[in-house]
């Protein structure tokens, strides 16, 4: 393994050991269709993010970043960190299905360790209400407004029956009857349901339009537009896709930026990601 070093984050962190870094992340996300140590497997930790209950069973494609790593293992032994593959191809997947691109900040080392208590502890719950949100997200930095830019990712992926389970079968006030009821009958006969009914594949702001409509799929969705101090910027984004994604590539900047100072000194390069060596 490389010995740690203590750098900045920079873009061009990677431009003369590893020049071809990036163009090989994105190939080898096109083709699937921060310490990173969400991508610890239990086989290599007992305690496993993986595992942690806003992870488990919804938080998928640890392949794609284990295929993207061995891809660029082939090209730059031990100079690029699971890290930043993973904010790469964050990105990469963004710009894919139809979102904004960004400049991904490099330099990232892999933790040695995983913290399930953390991931329970710090990861949103998705029956969190509006205010709870804004304080979880506060914690690292991230204002309101950051908030509501990232749950818009909601645009796209699936979640599990069981975290909204209750939300439509609650004859509630605030779910549209109609919307309610597809869930329903979905949720018969599969366990994963699409975040967003309408473009599930894409990446749009109808995430904001269905709140608007009562047909966000999560309670931790729909508290985003409930009476609440987020509901201006609900509005502004249903209707203007354009500030929407501008403000999502800012608020990926900003969390990207969010560096473990232990980590970041002590960490490794990992050879594989779902692996301690």
């Amino acid at each position: 393994m490389s010995t740690p070093t203590n750098a900045q984050l920079s873009s061009t962190f990677y431009d003369n050991t590893c020049p071809n870094a990036l163009n090989t992340i994105r190939t080898s996300i096109r083709q699937a269709g921060c310490d990173a140590s969400i991508l610890l497997s239990e086989a290599a930790t007992s305690t496993s993010e993986q595992t942690a209950a806003p992870n488990a069973g919804s938080a998928r494609g640890y392949e794609v970043i284990d295929a993207a790593k061995a891809e660029v293992e082939k090209i730059c032994p031990e100079v690029v960190s699971c890290a930043d593959i993973l904010a790469v191809a964050a990105r990469d997947a963004s710009f894919a299905v139809g979102g904004p691109s960004w400049t991904v900040k490099l330099g990232r080392k892999d933790s040695t360790t995983a913290s399930r208590d953390l991931a329970n502890s710090d990861l949103p719950f998705f029956r969190s209400n509006v205010n709870e949100l804004i304080a979880n997200f506060a914690r690292k930095g991230l204002s309101a407004r950051d908030m509501v830019a990232l749950s818009g990712a909601h645009t796209i992926g699936q979640a599990q029956c069981f975290t909204f389970s209750d939300r439509i079968n609650s004859n509630g006030s605030d779910i549209d009857a109609g919307f309610a009821s597809t869930r329903m009958r979905g949720c018969r006969n599969a366990n994963l349901a699409p975040l967003d009914l309408v473009t599930p594949n894409s990446f749009d702001n109808n995430y904001f339009k269905n709140l608007i409509q009562k047909k966000g799929l999560l309670e931790s969705d729909q508290t985003l537009f409930s009476g609440g101090p987020t509901d201006s910027i609900v509005s502004q984004y249903s209707s203007n896709p354009a500030t929407f994604k501008s403000d999502f590539a800012a608020a990926m900047i900003k969390m990207g930026d969010i560096i473990d100072p232990v980590t970041s000194q002590n960490g490794v390069i990992r050879r594989i990601c779902s692996a301690l060596n």
